[in-house]
């Protein structure tokens, strides 16, 4: 029997954010498909909890930052979804996988800067478009920003400069796809104790003491204030929000 579920597709699946949110969706009886660029016994991990939970999932290598490798995923992803679904479209997609850098202006390298801008502008860019094909109509699509688009923190301005290109995409997409009845939104989280950065903001004493000191709800986010926001915008109730930006920062820096 030909399974009637949604599915998603969660590039960065195997930990932090993306590993959260594939669980959520998996809780709201969406199944997934997640990626991992190295972390393969990781993402396996993900594909048995979802199991675990009663839903389908999968797991797919992929460097979102070699366009050149995209064709090739998308041909791996659509005999994926043959093998286990009997399906040639996704519903949902959500740009998630990306890596954190921290550089003052004067002391970031060209080599650092060209990094982002291949993992956070030019990767998400170029594999929504090849994976525009696979979404079907009336999917959504979840691009994944940052706070520090609307607030400044020294250190971030490459990374943030990245993000907020990803929003101004995120409303020409919504734009360009409304007539496939395409939603597509940005979420920006604040500050999460993830691995993400080195595991910074979960480590550093200090950092998260000042970073809860600033935040109107008095503490850290954690990945399950951010895993269960991104799976209620891939879930019925909010198909009518489009093209916007929502920030799930627990009010941070207000």
């Amino acid at each position: 029997m030909t399974s009637q579920n949604k599915i998603a597709l969660i590039t960065g699946g195997s930990r932090g954010l993306g590993r959260n949110t594939a669980v959520a969706l998996a809780r709201a009886g969406v199944d997934v498909v997640i990626t991992y660029r190295s972390r393969k016994e990781n993402a396996e991990d993900v594909v048995r909890d979802i199991e675990a939970l009663g839903g389908k999932a999968a797991a797919l290598q992929l460097d979102t930052a070699d366009v050149s490798s995209f064709d090739g995923f998308v041909e791996a992803l659509r005999g994926k979804l043959e093998i286990l679904w009997s399906r040639d479209r996704i519903d949902f997609l959500v740009n998630n996988a990306g890596f954190g850098a921290h550089a003052a202006i004067d002391a970031t390298t060209e080599e650092t800067f060209d990094t982002l801008m291949a993992v956070h502008l030019k990767g998400v860019f170029f594999l929504t478009q090849s994976l525009l094909p696979v979404i079907a109509d009336g999917g959504r699509i979840v691009n994944l920003s940052s706070g520090l688009t609307r607030f400044s923190l020294p250190g971030y301005a490459a990374y943030a400069m990245m993000k907020g290109g990803i929003e101004v995409f995120t409303r020409y997409l919504a734009k360009e796809l409304g007539p496939r009845g395409i939603a597509v939104n940005t979420i920006a989280p604040g500050a999460i104790e993830t691995d993400f950065g080195g595991g910074v903001v979960r480590d550093n004493a200090g950092l998260n003491t000042m970073i809860a000191g600033q935040t109107a709800l008095g503490r850290v986010g954690l990945p399950d204030d951010i895993g269960p926001v991104i799976a209620s915008l891939l879930t019925d109730g909010t198909g009518w929000v489009n093209a916007q930006r929502i920030e799930a920062s627990g009010g941070m820096f207000l």
